[in-house]
């Protein structure tokens, strides 16, 4: 195992999988996104606008349950590649002849113009950011004062069974290491957020054979990891893997199938006013000014 720090994640293979990522929403984040919306039953105010961050593969089911608990809402989609923005478009746009694009819903496309959305929902984006702060910070700049960022992310715990198969073969690590929940609390406290909510849950999955299990793993992601192995695997190796998973992750508890965990991480923060620090001479943005003056509060929890 390395011991770099979280995220450990190689910048230039996290751009590499970003664009590349199949445009399609995995099981298990359509799964985290439902549950995640259970968690806005906490939210007391509704909001009059929100973004829906790289929704194709944060779930694009998950939108549809956006919408329809925040029909009278403005709607934004940010998706960053190319591929996948002309999926969203495709899905979620409206046509000229439908009735929704008269009666508001419709989706905007595009980043939103800064302060000016309530909520942020980010499912399962962050875990693959190879600069996790700077995403945080784009997050803060589209908020609107008062407004608040739902996101769901991998925890530590992902993977462990698959992590001691590799120590055990000797090969080098599968995936990057993922961020304790803590640190991502900080992480948003830095960013400007408030107040910020964290907690966690552990959920296995089963599969019946490697072959499944391995292409579950190639649909969730891939391998950021700076140290992983640099070069190409052939069959031996890849029959060697499907032997030692067979092996060592049949779960007695599970019916003999092979079990894996995932950590899924949940946060909550909401952007509060600005603060104007006093000296003899200070210079406050016309921005911030607006901010201070509206005086934006935390929508609040139930």
């Amino acid at each position: 195992m390395s011991d770099l720090l979280p995220p450990t994640i190689d910048p230039v293979a996290a751009a590499r999988w970003h664009q590349a990522a199949p445009p399609l929403s995995p099981w298990l984040h359509e799964e985290i996104a439902r549950r995640m919306e259970e968690r806005l039953e906490w939210i007391v105010q509704a909001p009059k606008s929100w973004l829906h961050w790289e929704p194709v593969r944060g779930g694009m089911q998950a939108h549809g349950l956006l919408a329809a608990r925040y029909p009278q809402a403005g709607v934004q989609v940010y998706e960053s590649a190319p591929q996948r923005a002309a999926v969203a478009r495709e899905q979620l746009g409206k046509r000229w002849w439908q009735p929704a694009r008269w009666l508001g819903g419709a989706a905007q496309f595009g980043l939103p113009a800064p302060g000016s959305v309530d909520m942020l929902w980010a499912n399962m984006a962050l875990h693959t950011a190879a600069d996790p702060q700077q995403l945080i910070g784009q997050w803060h700049e589209a908020l609107a004062v008062g407004g608040y960022v739902m996101f769901s992310c991998l925890g530590p715990d992902t993977l462990r069974e698959l992590h001691a198969v590799y120590a055990e073969l000797g090969w080098p690590v599968p995936g990057h290491a993922f961020t304790d929940m803590h640190d991502w609390g900080d992480m948003l406290v830095q960013a400007g957020f408030a107040e910020p909510v964290m907690d966690m849950e552990h959920i296995t999955l089963t599969f019946a054979t490697p072959q499944r299990l391995l292409q579950e793993l190639r649909e969730l992601g891939c391998n950021l990891h700076p140290a992983r192995f640099a070069g190409l695997r052939g069959r031996r190796w890849r029959r060697q893997l499907e032997e030692a998973l067979q092996q060592r992750l049949a779960s007695p508890a599970h019916g003999g199938q092979l079990a894996l965990t995932f950590e899924i991480v949940y946060g909550h923060a909401y952007k509060p006013a600005p603060r104007l620090r006093v000296s003899e001479s200070s210079a406050v943005s016309l921005e911030d000014m607006r901010s201070m003056l509206r005086g934006g509060r935390n929508p609040g929890l139930r």
